[in-house]
């Protein structure tokens, strides 16, 4: 039934199509939404015919929903899945008695906001602001691939308030986004009240002073819609907002313009009614039924899992004279990959996000090999967040590169939604822990394992020095799925075994999951991470001299524990956990829980950030935490000798 936007208007008999449709795309809206007795009619009322106009005419494939070179379709409003699911339903993407009476139901692939899972829907959405984001990453990926696909938004006129739209809409004009498209349901209304009075917005001027195009239509109008559609589709220098005049609730008369139905169901009385007005058959009874008598539906359709093929090259091997800081040897390893695999179009591209800080987080060696594939999102890390989850999705190997206080603590919100949707995201985050040092605790991120953590599929690496560093970067290249990387910033010598010669390197591999015995001892065992590994040894040494036999391990993993070989710490009777992180959620807490699930009572206990830590020089603010050598060598002693 796709149209395509070559026709200057609609014909009568396409007009038509669309408005029969959308009398039982309403029906199926009120029907869904009072037999789950949950969901959000109003808004879905006012957008369904911006959503069966554009879903028409877009190069979209029912049949083949995932193929490569369909059109994107976000809908940032996630909230109005009843209306994006009655579009899908009867355009042919599944059935629409399915979704009618399994809406809402637990078990059902219809969720309560869109979810990507769903054919026809590109990005799980519903935290409102972000969908433009998510439409940039769309876009840019085509750019990326010399791919012609357009890119539409639908969006909510209450969420033109959020600060991350205003991100997005700076990003897709400077760098010329004109493959982009945004329809704001401009009904004046949101869940409390009119905008005017919940917060006052100008959405109009805010997008022409951002540099865009602004259309307006009357959002009821199925040829006024499609005209906007095809003007902005036919511009080929702005990217184009469409704002398409809307009424909450329309069709249904007692529903019209009443802010109260934008999150409120009807009664199955007042459904009946509604659906007399509509003209439509009652027949909700039958989807009552079949919600008691049917099992909910299940996936048959996944979005692809797209192959990696890229060039990862040789390690490269810091020695004992090396002096050099993690971040730097993420940087060399970026650029090095970078090189091995440019103008090879074969291979998988990479692009990397910065924001504003790639001297710092040193992405600026790519940035001169690779400058059209860097992309500078400027102090807008919410946008850079959302936009680097969505083109990881695409067939681009993604870095979003910042420090751990905006890559992490400003931007959770951003990789849950990233985590959701299964982006595969290469977030490197530099500056983490009191290791940042003299700039003071406002920049000192001492949360980030705690913080990625609860996202269930991302992987944590924390490596212990520029060997290590390396070797984790090259690797997690070659990996799908969401992976961070967590650095600090100082510089300090490459770890060395007893011989004298670098740990990580020769014959080592990083392995994914497995920790590393660095010294061995069976009085005790100090578990570390990441720089303070450097510290542990030192006390190893002093531990040594004093005749006790200490083992130390590096946890480079922090999200699949290595079970034998904490499990073997245990068995020396004395555990420390050694982090430069908050002691509350880092590592210690980590193998708090893998010796308590496993019946194991070791003495134990967690060295780590107690508490805000001030400016200064990061030895000094160790020793302030109890975290200098000295004081981990005494509470080992204390430990062996209780």
């Amino acid at each position: 039934m796709r149209w395509g936007f070559d026709k200057e208007k609609l014909d009568e008999e396409k007009i038509a199509k669309l408005r029969d449709l959308a009398k039982l795309a309403r029906g199926d809206i009120l029907k869904m939404t009072t037999v789950a007795a949950s969901g959000h009619p109003g808004g879905s009322m006012s957008s369904i015919d911006i959503y069966l106009t554009l879903y028409s005419c877009a190069r979209i494939y029912p049949d083949n929903p995932y193929h490569p070179d369909r059109d994107r379709i976000v809908i940032s409003h996630g909230h109005t899945s009843p209306g994006v699911y009655a579009t899908l339903g009867r355009l042919g993407f599944f059935d629409i008695d399915s979704v009618v009476a399994n809406f809402r139901r637990a078990g059902s692939i219809f969720e309560g906001h869109v979810e990507r899972d769903i054919p026809g829907v590109e990005w799980g959405t519903g935290n409102l602001g972000q969908g433009l984001s998510a439409g940039c990453g769309f876009a840019l990926a085509a750019k990326i691939q010399g791919k012609d696909f357009q890119v539409f938004v639908v969006m909510s006129d209450g969420e033109q308030t959020k600060g991350q739209v205003g991100e997005a809409r700076r990003f897709a004009k400077k760098y010329s986004l004109n493959n982009l498209t945004v329809v704001i349901d401009y009904n004046r209304l949101q869940l409390s009240g009119p905008l005017d009075k919940i917060m006052p917005q100008r959405i109009k001027e805010n997008y022409l002073s951002d540099g865009w195009q602004v259309i307006e239509v009357n959002g009821h109008d199925h040829q006024e819609i499609y005209q906007g559609l095809r003007e902005a589709v036919m511009n080929k220098e702005f990217p184009v907002a469409i704002l398409a005049n809307t009424t909450m609730g329309k069709g249904i008369s007692f529903m019209e313009d009443k802010f109260e139905y934008h999150g409120k169901p009807l009664s199955l009385k007042d459904c009946r009614l509604a659906l007399s007005e509509l003209g439509l058959e009652d027949d909700v009874d039958k989807y009552i039924n079949l919600r008691k008598s049917s099992s909910p539906p299940i996936l048959k359709k996944q979005p692809p899992i797209r192959s990696i093929n890229i060039e990862v090259g040789s390690p490269h091997t810091y020695g004992k004279e090396d002096i050099t800081d993690n971040r730097s040897a993420f940087g060399e390893a970026l650029a090095d990959v970078a090189k091995l695999n440019k103008d090879k179009k074969d291979r998988t591209p990479i692009a990397v996000l910065d924001c504003d800080l790639l001297g710092s987080v040193k992405t600026n060696k790519f940035a001169s090999l690779s400058p059209q594939r860097f992309f500078q999102g400027g102090i807008q890390e919410h946008n850079t967040a959302s936009l680097a989850g969505v083109l990881s999705t695409q067939g681009v190997i993604t870095f979003f590169a910042d420090f751990g206080v905006f890559g992490v603590d400003e931007t959770y919100n951003q990789h849950r939604l990233n985590d959701l949707n299964r982006a595969n995201l290469k977030l490197i985050c530099t500056h983490n822990g009191a290791d940042v040092g003299q700039d003071g605790k406002t920049h000192q991120c001492i949360d980030y394992v705690g913080i990625i953590n609860n996202l269930y599929g991302y992987k944590i690496i924390i490596p212990a020095d520029p060997n290590q560093t390396d070797r984790v970067i090259r690797y997690i290249i070659s990996q799908p799925g969401n992976f961070f990387v967590g650095m600090g910033r100082s510089k300090f010598p490459v770890i060395l075994n007893e011989e004298g010669k670098p740990f990580f390197a020769g014959g080592y591999e990083f392995v994914y999951g497995k920790a590393d015995v660095v010294r061995d001892g069976n009085q005790a065992a100090i578990i570390s991470m990441g720089s303070m590994l450097n510290r542990a040894i030192k006390a190893w040494e002093i531990l040594k001299e004093k005749g006790y036999s200490v083992r130390v391990i590096n946890v480079s993993c922090l999200s699949d524990i290595d079970a034998k070989v904490i499990g073997e710490a245990a068995q020396t009777g004395v555990v420390i956990t050694y982090e430069d992180h908050n002691v509350k959620t880092g590592l210690g807490s980590i193998v708090a829980n893998f010796l308590a699930e496993n019946s194991l009572s070791p003495y134990f206990r967690k060295l780590g950030i107690t508490y805000y830590a001030s400016s200064g020089k990061p030895d000094d603010l160790f020793k302030m935490q109890g975290l200098d050598v000295d004081s981990l060598v005494q509470t080992t002693l204390q430990a062996i000798q209780r």
